[in-house]
């Protein structure tokens, strides 16, 4: 069964998106939260094959996703391009934002009261 929402995490290092990961399902345990970092070859950096994959494999149809860099939001535009997923790049703090996130779809909120959740957390 498709969740309705779920969470995308992307950073640049893999231990990192891990530990929001960990994290993230804490106070999140039903939703779908999928994760990459790191390039295909395990350095620093991001990677579209990566990142279509965390997506692909998210169970939800609507996303919620969360970047640490302005390389991986770069990425995450073009993986959104390219998916049939309602991808909503978040302009959050990486950290608070996907927590809260979670947490507010882990509640069954509706999309509304996620994003006016988020509002204080965008940091552009």
């Amino acid at each position: 069964m498709t969740k309705s929402f779920g969470v995308v995490l992307v950073s640049h290092v893999e231990e990192l998106a891990l530990g929001l990961y960990k994290l993230v399902k804490e106070g999140a345990a039903d939703t779908s939260v999928t994760y990459t970092g790191g390039t295909d070859d395990g350095g620093v950096g991001s990677s579209f094959d990566k990142i279509m994959k965390a997506v692909n494999d998210n169970e939800a149809d609507n996303i919620y996703a969360f970047y640490d860099l302005g390389s991986a939001k770069m990425t995450l535009e073009m993986v959104s391009e390219m998916s049939d997923k309602n991808i909503e790049i978040m302009d959050c703090a990486f950290i608070e934002g996907a927590y809260t996130a979670g947490a507010l779809i882990q509640s069954d909120n509706k999309k509304e009261v996620i994003d006016e959740q988020l509002k204080p957390l965008i940091i552009k």
